[in-house]
């Protein structure tokens, strides 16, 4: 059995974390992926407990107090959160256990986790992460401008991170994600 960690994957919005995830998940038999609760209302196609916990202001008050969140953060208006115990568990069990969030939660995480590895995921230029958010054709054109605005902070952020995978090509970031989960996975931790 391999160690359990716990990654976090970031970058901007609409650097494809999203879409690297789900190759992850065909390629790393024992990834388990958290899925974050937040204050977003779903997007079409999007299911409760899949890909987010929907919660009220009050509900995500609620967890907070509770110290049930390893970290949250506001981010475009909307809080996001990740539940502490099923990351605990996953990671004990061995799971190689996967966070997507944004830098800032990555920061929250790493300060609690301190054996957290970081990917930063970079877009290939500002250029294609506008093209790719417009592209999605979810957000109004200000919500895309918000979040081109945020990008450019969160693009600060990846000397912080342990790997930056330029995401030109999902095949190959996903074959470069996949060696780092490989080489932290079968690392021998110290008793």
């Amino acid at each position: 059995m391999r160690t359990g960690n716990l990654y976090i994957i970031s970058g901007p919005s609409g650097a494809g974390k999203g879409t690297l995830v789900q190759e992850l998940l065909g390629r790393v038999p024992d990834i388990w992926v958290s899925v974050s609760a937040t204050t977003r209302s779903p997007r079409p196609g999007e299911v409760e407990g899949v890909h987010y916990f929907f919660k009220s202001a009050q509900e995500f008050d609620d967890l907070i107090a509770e110290d049930g969140l390893l970290e949250w953060a506001l981010v475009h208006g909307n809080r996001y959160g990740t539940p502490v115990e099923a990351v605990r568990d996953k990671i004990a069990e061995g799971a190689q256990v996967m966070l997507e969030i944004d830098p800032q939660g990555a920061m929250q995480v790493l300060q609690r986790i301190p054996e957290s590895r970081l990917i930063f995921i970079k877009p290939p230029s500002f250029e294609e992460l506008r093209r790719r958010l417009e592209g999605r054709g979810s957000e109004t054109q200000e919500q895309i401008e918000l979040r081109l605005r945020t990008g450019e902070t969160e693009m600060k952020f990846e000397g912080k991170y342990d790997i930056v995978v330029n995401n030109d090509d999902v095949y190959r970031a996903t074959d470069e994600i996949v060696a780092f989960i490989d080489a932290c996975a079968n690392e021998k931790k110290e008793a």
